[in-house]
C-alpha cells in the first residue's frame, strides 16, 4: 500500500527543482500522487477498508491544498507539474 524507499528516491529526481530539493511543491505533491494511486487500488478490492477511505481523502486534500498554493505562487509550474502527473485539472 505504501511506496518503497527507492520509488520515493526516483520521484524525488524526477520532480526535484535543483538538487537535494526534498520539500518542494512538485515533490510532495508528485509523492502524494503516488500514495493516492496506490491506496486507490488497495480499496478497489477492499472496499470495507473505511480508515484506509479517510486516509485516502486527507491525502486528496493535502494533494489539493499544495496544488492551490503552487497556482497562485506560480501558474507556470503549477501548469507544467498537472501535465506532468496527468491530473484532470
Amino acid at each position: 500500500m505504501s511506496i518503497t524507499a527507492e520509488r520515493k528516491q526516483e520521484l524525488i529526481k524526477e520532480y526535484a527543482t535543483k538538487s537535494g530539493d526534498t520539500g518542494s511543491p512538485e515533490v510532495q505533491v508528485a509523492i502524494l500522487s503516488e500514495r493516492i494511486v496506490n491506496l486507490t487500488e488497495h480499496l478497489k478490492s477492499h472496499d470495507k477498508d473505511n480508515h484506509s477511505r479517510r486516509g485516502l481523502l486527507m491525502m486528496v486534500g493535502q494533494r489539493r491544498r499544495l496544488l492551490d498554493y503552487l497556482k497562485k505562487k506560480n501558474s507556470d509550474r503549477y501548469e507544467d507539474l498537472v501535465k506532468r502527473l496527468g491530473l484532470r485539472r
